[in-house]
C-alpha cells in the first residue's frame, strides 16, 4: 500500500571500459544510467551518461652513435573523444494516449557543441504494449538553446522546433531483447537544420540482474557545428599557428559493448 501511494523506482546502469598499454596506450570509459519511477498514470525517467576516450602519445629520440646510444621517451596524454548528456522526462497517461514534458542538456565539443539545452512538450500514443514488446511514438514542440565551440557570426543560438520520438522493443528469445529508439529534431525557424539520433541494441541476460548489451548509435546532423582546424602554410607545409573554423562531419557512429546492471 505504501508503494502504491508513492513512486516505484527501477535503475538500469550500463558500464563499458577498454584499456591498452605498452607501445600504444589508450583508454575508453562509458557510463549510462536510466532511473525510472512509476505511480499509477504517472512516470518519471532520468537519463545520465557519457563517453570519454584518451590516448597517450609517446615520442622516442636517441642520442649517441648507431652502435652506442641513449634512448629518451616523452609521453603526452590527450582526450580524443568526449560527450555527455543529462535528460529528464515526465509522462502522464491519458485516455488512449499520453502527454509528456521534458528537458535535456548535452555536450560534445569534438562535434563542435559546447552546450545544448532543450525543453519539450507534447503528446503520444502507445500502439503495442504486451509481454513480447512495445511500440510507441510521440510528437512534441521544442525550444533549444545551443552554444557552439566555434561561434558563427549571425547564427541564431535559440530556436523553436519539433521532435518525433519512436520507442520500440521486441523480445526475441527468453533471454534476448531488441530495442530501437529514434529521436528526430527539426528547427522550425530554419528548416534545413535537422538532426536525428537512432540507437539499436541487443541485450542478452546472463542473470536476473545482469545482461550484456551491444548497441549501435547513429547520429546525423544536417547542419553540423563548426570545429577548429589547424591552418597549414601552402608553400612550406608547416603549421601557421592559426586555426580556422570548418563544418564538422554530418554522421557520427558509436558502437558499444556494455555490462548492464539492473536494480
Amino acid at each position: 500500500m505504501a508503494q502504491d501511494a508513492g513512486f516505484s523506482w527501477e535503475d538500469q546502469t550500463e558500464l563499458s571500459f577498454v584499456s591498452t598499454s605498452g607501445n600504444a596506450s589508450s583508454s575508453t570509459f562509458g557510463l549510462k544510467s536510466a532511473l525510472t519511477g512509476t505511480s499509477g498514470p504517472n512516470a518519471v525517467k532520468i537519463d545520465l551518461g557519457g563517453v570519454r576516450a584518451s590516448s597517450d602519445f609517446t615520442t622516442r629520440t636517441a642520442t649517441g652513435t648507431p652502435s652506442s646510444f641513449t634512448l629518451q621517451k616523452t609521453s603526452e596524454s590527450k582526450v580524443t573523444a568526449a560527450s555527455y548528456y543529462a535528460r529528464a522526462r515526465y509522462d502522464r497517461q491519458l485516455d488512449g494516449a499520453f502527454g509528456f514534458l521534458g528537458a535535456g542538456w548535452e555536450r560534445n565539443t569534438f562535434a563542435g557543441v559546447e552546450n545544448r539545452y532543450s525543453g519539450v512538450l507534447g503528446f503520444g500514443k502507445t500502439f503495442v504494449d504486451g509481454d513480447s514488446g512495445h511500440f510507441k511514438a510521440d510528437l512534441g514542440a521544442t525550444y533549444t538553446v545551443q552554444k557552439d565551440v566555434e561561434k558563427v557570426p549571425g547564427a541564431d543560438e535559440s530556436f523553436l522546433g519539433a521532435r518525433l520520438t519512436i520507442d520500440a522493443m521486441r523480445t526475441l528469445t527468453e533471454s534476448t531483447d531488441f530495442t530501437s529508439n529514434l529521436v528526430a529534431d527539426e528547427n522550425l525557424e530554419q528548416t534545413g537544420d535537422y538532426r536525428a539520433d537512432w540507437t539499436n541494441s541487443v541485450a542478452v541476460s546472463i542473470s536476473q540482474g545482469l545482461a550484456l548489451k551491444t548497441s549501435l548509435e547513429l547520429l546525423y546532423d544536417h547542419q553540423p557545428a563548426f570545429v577548429r582546424v589547424p591552418l597549414i602554410d601552402g608553400g612550406s607545409g608547416l603549421p601557421t599557428g592559426t586555426n580556422v573554423a570548418a563544418e564538422g562531419e554530418k554522421i557520427d557512429t558509436v558502437l558499444t559493448l556494455s555490462l548492464v546492471i539492473k536494480l
